[in-house]
Formats: structure tokens, sequence, C-alpha cells
């Protein structure tokens, strides 16, 4: 199963970093790859999010249950059900000189075992890219 680790430093605080990952349905206004994102069930400290996101081409469908830790400053997430058969990870975000390291891991698995040794390394570079272009969307509304 592929993993795949992303960073980016961004301007400012961790906590304003951490507030906007956490307004995910703001999402579709800067990720260009996110199509739809609407929280269906909100908690104290964590929600069920429905997904639509661009992906070779494809829309990929998928819910997930955040899990938001205010003092850690990590977002968790793992889908409950969607296209894939796995589809995991977490955000964190620590103060560094110059602003905020946030760092993003997801851990997926298409589901096609057969095909994974094909599949698998291009699915990589996709989902490394689409979460690099998360970051920037997000640096971007940093700066703003």
């Amino acid at each position: 199963m592929p993993t795949v680790m992303v960073q980016a430093q961004v301007p400012g605080a961790p906590r304003a970093a951490y507030e906007l990952a956490k307004d995910m349905e703001a999402y579709p206004r800067f990720m260009k790859d996110v199509v739809y994102l609407k929280v269906l069930q909100r908690e104290e400290y964590a929600q069920v999010s429905e997904w639509h996101a661009r992906f070779q081409g494809k829309i990929l469908r998928w819910k997930e249950r955040d899990v938001f830790d205010d003092k850690a400053l990590t977002i968790t997430y793992q889908q409950t059900e969607g296209d894939l058969r796995k589809f995991e990870g977490q955000w964190t975000f620590q103060g560094e000189a110059g602003g905020t390291r946030i760092a993003l891991s997801v851990d997926f698995d298409l589901g096609i075992p057969m095909l994974a040794p094909l599949l698998d390394p291009v699915a990589r570079l996709v989902v490394k890219k689409n979460c690099e272009d998360m970051l920037a969307g997000m640096r971007a509304q940093l700066e703003a």
C-alpha cells in the first residue's frame, strides 16, 4: 500500500494554518482538484465529511472521519466509505523560523491487488502532486 508524505513551509503561526485546514468546506475555493466537499456531521473534536476530487481525469468520491486535536495541532482522517479500499492519513502543523511547517501524510490502497505493481507507482505520483497542490493552495490563502 503506497504512502505519500509531503511538507511545506507557509507564513504565519501554526494555529492559523491549522484553523484553515480545519475549514474543509472552504477547500474547493482554493484547491483545484477538490470539486465538492461537505461536512455531513459535526462533533466537538471530529466530523464526517464527503469529498469528490479529481484523480487522473476521474472523480473519486469518499466519506471520511476527521479527528481534530486542537492542543497538538493535528488532524487525522480515515475513509469510512468510498472508491478506494483504504485512504487515511494525518496533517501536522509545527512552528519554525519564518512560519509554519505543514506535513501531510496519505496512506492509500486502490483495491486492485493484481495490478498494484503497475498502478501504485503512478498513483503515488498523482497523490503526491495533489497533496503538493493542496499545500500550495493553503500557502496562497495564508499569504493573502
